[in-house]
């Protein structure tokens, strides 16, 4: 197989990322009556390290659920690249670290991503709102409550990402 056919979308591909969406879609519905607590870092590290650059395909659709739900509002805007930086993180992790490596790496990645969320969205929320530097700053600190939620749920299901793509892993092994 040359290196063209390898990185052409298939259908079934279009059908698997379909349904990965969909399913940290669903994850995100179901877990939204907890604030800030979501398995959504866990999927895109999983898919990162299993799909590479392909994962985006999952991901956009999971972002465009996301905006047909609940509306493409300006809360929406920040999505299109809040997650993308953890995918662009996860894709700078060596792809060869030892196993025990990936089991503190994985989750440390993934509850710092949850933990400077609203540092990430923060720009946004300033050039979308008018904030000055210090609006900013407040806008952060007012939501660290949250952040911290966020990044001790991340912790938990980053628990998930190594198990995960080992199995995505040995499923996608099995197709060819």
């Amino acid at each position: 197989m040359t290196k063209k056919e390898k990185s052409a979308v298939t259908v079934r591909d279009m059908a698997v990322f379909s349904m990965l969406a969909a399913l940290m879609f669903a994850s995100k519905v179901i877990m939204d009556a907890l604030p800030n607590v979501h398995l959504l870092g866990m999927f895109i590290m999983v898919y990162t390290r299993v799909y590479r650059v392909k994962a985006l395909i999952p991901l956009y659709l999971f972002i465009f659920m996301t905006g047909l739900y609940g509306g493409f509002g300006l809360w929406w805007i920040p999505y299109l690249y809040i997650w993308a930086i953890l995918w662009g993180v996860t894709m700078l992790l060596p792809r060869r670290m030892p196993r025990g490596v990936c089991a503190a790496v994985f989750p440390a990645v993934c509850c710092l991503f949850g933990l400077l969320y609203g540092v990430l969205y923060a720009p946004a929320q300033a050039l979308l709102f008018g904030l000055d530097f210090h609006g900013m700053l407040a806008w952060i600190a007012a939501g660290l409550p949250f952040d911290l939620m966020h990044g001790i749920g991340n912790l938990f299901a980053g628990l998930l990402i190594l198990p995960l793509s080992e199995l995505l892993y040995r499923m996608e092994r099995k197709k060819d």
